[in-house]
């Protein structure tokens, strides 16, 4: 199988913000639904969900808090160290969730050989995964500098449109920086707004290791540079995170026997943002909330996100001239079946036994479901205080507020109807009132357990088919 060349530019495409042109009607959406940071200065309780989320940040980054990680602290630090780098382009960083003997077969057919030269397993594969990254990718990229100075690129105005989202709320941007003394374009802070946590904690733990490629490392190289700087790159919200659970997700999607340990690997790449002393808490539940937001729109075949043409950094061998590697889906589901069909005839051919049996075997950091539940369940709300009086005391009704929500468990667990999914994500849903659930559609999103839905329909669909389908 022949790799497919990314432009260095590509390859980077989620390193640092794309600066966005024009605010696309999806983009709008994000930048709504995140909107609620804007506001948090006005309210004692949004200052001090602000104060926490340094608070939480610095524990979690330096290491005073012990969270319940999947590994020693210490090789956890190294995994964030090697999850700096994004493969985007085939989502091979993350296929590790996949269990043991599956994630050995994907991530010998779908590597990254250096920074620009990456292989994928199908191309449907490649496809889905492409498309579904570029779709939540500029969801959340088009927060940074909207966020951090209200442009588009730094300098550039938003749209009146966009700009209305600030008026609306009477929110401010450059949050973080206001509220950590780290005002856009002072001493150590960010030019644009929102310095990320290594230019606002009092201290940060930083260190040696190897990156994805086994070279040997630094921590601050990811931050600083050479490898990655972000000094002025504004810290709100989490591409990684936003990246971490949009490929996670697909990877369940593809092979939902692995749907829990894909969702556990979202949370934990997530977190090592905060791990690294790259983002905060609250970046990581903008990110973890855009991905989930925009992938159940895609499930459910909206307008708004299906039938774009999208640049498509994942094809396989030579991109032709006519299309210029870009892809475009006009039925997500459709795509979603023919790469799933496509990937369990190669897991299952390398596997050499039913890809259920294949799945199942898993020697590595996701074999206990009581941790992958406890990491998950840490990072669902990183313990940051209520915002919102009114969401925290009452349970939302997902089917209600946002009924394609049901879809992320309905196109892995076909036997469910989108009802029932969505009762199960109503009836599985975390603690309420966090900063981003204001009672909308898409801040019902901020406040979803996928970990546990999926163990919920998962049973439930077990009941109903009987002895597990070879696969």
């Amino acid at each position: 199988m022949r790799r497919a060349l990314m432009s260095g530019a590509a390859c980077l495409c989620l390193l640092l913000p794309w600066p966005a042109e024009a605010q696309t009607a999806t983009n709008l959406v994000a930048l709504k639904g995140l909107a609620p940071v804007s506001a948090l200065p006005k309210t004692q309780e949004g200052q001090a969900a602000l104060a926490a989320n340094l608070r939480v940040t610095g524990d979690i980054q330096f290491g005073t808090v012990k969270q319940p990680h999947l590994l020693p602290l210490d090789q956890q630090r190294q995994l964030a160290l090697r999850d700096c780098f994004i493969t985007d382009g085939n989502a091979t960083e993350l296929a590790d969730g996949l269990g043991s003997r599956l994630a050995e077969i994907y991530q010998a057919k779908a590597r990254y050989a250096d920074y620009k030269t990456f292989s994928n397993v199908t191309q449907s594969v490649a496809d889905l995964i492409g498309y579904t990254n570029n779709i939540t990718k500029s969801d959340s990229n088009s927060g940074k500098y909207f966020f951090a100075n209200g442009t588009t690129d730094g300098k550039a105005p938003v749209s009146e449109a966009a700009a209305a989202i600030f008026t609306a709320r009477d929110g401010v941007p450059d949050v973080f920086g206001r509220a950590y003394d780290r005002r856009a374009g002072a001493k150590g802070a960010d030019a644009f707004g929102n310095s990320r946590p290594f230019q606002t904690l009092a201290q940060l733990y930083a260190y040696r290791g190897n990156d994805y490629f086994g070279q040997g490392s630094h921590s601050l190289d990811w931050l600083h540079g050479p490898s990655q700087n972000l000094t002025d790159s504004p810290s709100y919200p989490s591409g990684h995170t936003t990246y971490g659970y949009t490929e996670s997700l697909v990877l369940a999607l593809l092979v939902p026997e692995r749907y829990q340990q894909m969702i556990a690997r979202a949370a934990e790449y997530g977190n090592n943002r905060i791990v690294v002393g790259a983002h905060y808490a609250m970046d990581v539940l903008g990110g973890r909330t855009v991905a989930l937001h925009a992938v159940a729109h895609l499930l459910a075949n909206d307008p708004a996100y299906v039938g774009q043409i999208r640049k498509n950094p994942a094809v396989i061998g030579e991109m032709s001239q006519a299309t210029n590697g870009a892809v475009a889906i006009t039925d997500y589901r459709a795509a979603l079946e023919t790469a799933r069909t496509d990937l369990a005839r190669v897991l299952k051919e390398a596997c050499g036994e039913a890809l259920a049996a294949c799945a199942a075997n898993d020697t590595g950091r996701f074999r206990d479901p009581a941790a992958n539940a406890a990491l998950y369940d840490t990072t669902q709300t990183y313990g940051l205080p209520v915002v919102h009086a009114a969401t925290a005391t009452s349970v939302e009704d997902v089917g209600k507020l946002a009924p394609e929500a049901g879809y992320l468990l309905t196109a892995a667990f076909p036997s469910l109807t989108l009802a029932e999914a969505n009762a199960i994500l109503t009836e599985t849903q975390g603690p309420g009132g966090g900063f981003l659930d204001d009672g909308s559609a898409f801040g019902v999103y901020s406040r979803l357990n996928l970990y546990a839905a999926a163990g919920k329909a998962a049973a439930l669909a077990a009941t109903r088919q009987g002895p597990a389908p070879t696969r």
